[in-house]
């Protein structure tokens, strides 16, 4: 397996997850204290800590830490490459599709004309 295929499925399994989905719409909007994120999220400081940790592991969060006070940013490009690997899916399907829907009517076409 690829890092680059490691790290897509790192991605979906950290939002796999409602709360960290959540926290990720929150990021979108402007970066955040992980302190925000307890009292948003209905639960503990630690349990925050856990999933802002699989987000920084899945490369969608980063967070930096001045005094005492530790901000999260979202990665957009990160979400980007998950956004073009479902694109490419979603084109190559789209082309299936297609495809069939020609075969199938040069089917018609043919037997029509019997």
């Amino acid at each position: 397996m690829t890092n680059q295929q490691q790290q897509l499925d790192r991605m979906f399994q950290a939002l796999a997850d409602g709360k960290r989905r959540a926290i990720i719409d929150r990021l979108s909007k402007s970066d955040a204290k992980v302190s925000d994120f307890a009292g948003q999220l209905g639960v503990s400081l630690p349990t925050v800590l856990q999933h802002l940790s699989v987000l920084e592991q899945a490369g969608l969060v980063s967070s930096r830490k001045v005094g005492r006070v530790r901000t999260c940013t979202l990665d957009t490009q990160a979400l980007s490459r998950a956004e073009q690997w479902i694109n490419e899916r979603r084109n190559l399907w789209g082309r299936r599709l297609d495809a069939l829907g020609v075969l199938l009517e040069t089917d018609t076409g043919e037997q029509t004309h019997d």
